[in-house]
């Protein structure tokens, strides 16, 4: 099967086309330039810079300690890789809740810092009015409803969410004034299929799944889990793409090897 590489830069307008067109938007988390080159080059259409970042690269146990400046930092080297990508980064915790006038001036400073296309956010009518301020001052906007990250104290876990009816029409309420509100796109994490469905087809702009089922318009991995790399986490909705830690811990191995034994480097190997 053919993959479909895009030749031009992707767009917020041509996200859409591709929901109305029927074709599927393929999102992967990024952090750093090497990788997110390779990403890009093997057709992604939408670049994460995730504050899952706090987790996969600083080591934290949540994703609640990563800063705006440590996200900035991050995300100006997937801009620097991106030839073709949209790339979003993250608003972390804390940037956005404390009042819209703080949102809308950590958002800018994200865009005109990083040089990336669009912020995410998480929650839906509670952080409404920030979001509109966010898009009339010109900041395209993607939406996290379900699971939220940065609400894993109040949750008490990373359970599945929307099981029962009073959320689940939350939700769908949420995904419609968020919708309604202009963000571009709709991240689902960890609800039921049938609820991502009926979200998918209410809204007009991109809807994103993450453990919820493949109705949605496109589907989101954390990178590091997809490749095998983080061996601790195994959720139901996690496909290993490739088992790289092996073959990380495998070279590494070869090169401590090489190096204690002095075979490494070689005479081919020196000057």
């Amino acid at each position: 099967m053919s993959v479909h590489v895009q030749n031009s830069r992707m767009t917020t307008a041509k996200l859409r086309q591709m929901k109305t067109a029927g074709e599927k938007i393929a999102m992967l988390t990024s952090y750093d330039f090497t990788l997110a080159r390779l990403l890009d080059e093997a057709g992604v259409e939408i670049l994460l810079v995730g504050d899952s970042a706090s987790n996969v690269v600083c080591g934290n146990q949540y994703t609640l300690p990563i800063t705006v400046d440590e996200m900035i930092f991050l995300t100006k080297g997937v801009v620097r890789a991106a030839q073709h990508a949209l790339v979003v980064c993250d608003m972390p915790f804390g940037s956005y809740q404390v009042s819209e006038e703080e949102a809308v001036r950590n958002a800018i400073k994200i865009l005109k810092e990083s040089g990336c296309d669009a912020v995410k956010l998480e929650g839906g009518e509670e952080i409404l009015p920030a979001i509109r301020h966010m898009i009339q001052a010109g900041v395209p906007v993607m939406g996290h409803l379900g699971l939220t990250p940065q609400s894993v104290n109040q949750f008490g876990g990373y359970g599945l969410r929307a099981k029962e009816e009073a959320e689940a029409e939350k939700l769908l309420h949420d995904a419609k004034l968020l919708d309604e509100a202009g963000c571009f796109s709709i991240v689902l994490e960890k609800i039921p299929a049938d609820l991502a469905e009926r979200v998918t087809k209410a809204v007009s702009c991109p809807v994103i799944g993450i453990g919820a089922g493949n109705r949605c318009d496109g589907q989101v991995l954390v990178l590091h889990d997809m490749l095998g790399l983080n061996q601790g986490f195994k959720p139901k909705f996690l496909r290993h793409f490739a088992q790289l830690a092996d073959d990380v811990k495998n070279a590494a191995g070869q090169y401590v090897s090489a190096v204690k034994e002095g075979s490494f480097p070689s005479a081919e190997e020196s000057y």
